[in-house]
């Protein structure tokens, strides 16, 4: 690939894509990793006192890609780079704050449609954070909810959160005092929060169930309990070797007994394996992987270029280093 590459804002990002295209894009690109056309790079992470640095990347079709950032108690930035996967020349340099929160909602929504209940119509949402309003956002697309239950530990955050979902998505919201309130008749589970210590247990889920527990991406933390798993039949993850190195939930309870009993949701795709009326709780665990980043980034970049949009930037230019200048001095 010779052409220029191009730089894609946030504007250009919400202009180019919207959440129920990301679902289509994020399928689109698991039934190509079940096919062996897509693979992950395996996430990385590097801890830091309270901040992390972590990278993702991947193969999709003719493009390779990675996504790095750092999550710091001050802010965070993060960047998807693409280039082309049989020259090496740089494609797109994507911004990625929406890009991020469509790929984590959009993958919650196409696991929900594989797993949850085709009528479920009340859903809990068990943190208020940045990628809350996305992960309510992909469950209204694949399914009829008409409730919305709210928690946060902090009233004033889980009440005007609820107020914004009323306001942002039409439907009714209600904040609930405890998790275990919010879960109270919920069909669909999702957890997105910082906690590091578990605070859901199996008791709290209703029959039938389905839970996305998207939130603890590192292993200093962990939303439910170890009594989760007796009740799941049915547990699928976005990127196994993911989890398998990351997941303190996951790992305390498969690292020693196998690992056979969970799915990559690929493969649950591929087989054609959706929830079935003997199943009780679902289980979908989420980490980050780069396939997501780069079906959603693929896509941006060839719409970019349909559209004219993005800012042109050219091809990096090899320049020989100065190697030998610094140290070299006149003879005394």
């Amino acid at each position: 690939m010779t052409t220029d590459a191009i730089w894609i804002t946030e504007a250009d990002v919400v202009q180019l894509m919207d959440l129920k295209e990301a679902i289509a894009a994020l399928e689109a690109a698991l039934r190509a990793e079940a096919r062996g056309e897509a693979q992950n790079m395996t996430k990385t992470l590097l801890q830091y006192g309270k901040n992390n640095l972590h990278a993702i990347g991947g193969k999709l079709d003719k493009l390779v890609g990675t996504k790095t950032w750092t999550h710091t108690q001050g802010g965070t930035c993060p960047l998807l780079l693409l280039w082309s996967a049989e020259d090496g020349s740089l494609v797109a340099v994507i911004e990625a704050f929406a890009l991020g929160n469509l790929r984590t909602g959009g993958i919650s929504g196409v696991a929900a449609d594989w797993m949850a209940r085709p009528d479920a119509g009340v859903m809990a949402i068990v943190g208020a954070g940045k990628q809350a309003l996305a992960q309510v956002g992909t469950m209204l697309a694949v399914r009829p909810i008409e409730r919305l239950q709210v928690y946060s530990p902090r009233a004033e955050s889980r009440q005007s959160f609820a107020v914004k979902l009323g306001e942002e998505f039409g439907v009714e919201a209600a904040a609930c005092a405890s998790a275990a309130e919010a879960c109270k008749g919920a069909q669909i589970v999702t957890l997105v929060t910082r906690a590091t210590e578990p605070f859901l247990t199996a008791g709290m889920l209703d029959k039938g169930a389905h839970l996305n527990a998207v939130g603890a991406i590192a292993s200093d933390r962990e939303e439910f309990a170890q009594d989760v798993f007796s009740r799941a039949t049915l547990v699928a993850v976005d990127n196994l070797s993911g989890v398998q190195q990351l997941s303190r939930e996951f790992m305390t309870h498969y690292a020693s007994s196998g690992w056979d009993k969970v799915i990559p949701l690929s493969k649950l795709i591929a087989s054609g394996r959706r929830r079935s009326g003997a199943d009780d709780v679902s289980l979908f665990k989420a980490m980050g992987m780069g396939i997501s980043d780069l079906a959603l980034g693929a896509e941006l970049a060839k719409r970019a270029r349909e559209r004219g949009v993005g800012r042109v930037i050219p091809q990096p230019k090899k320049q020989k280093p100065r190697l030998a200048g610094a140290s070299a001095r006149s003879a005394v």
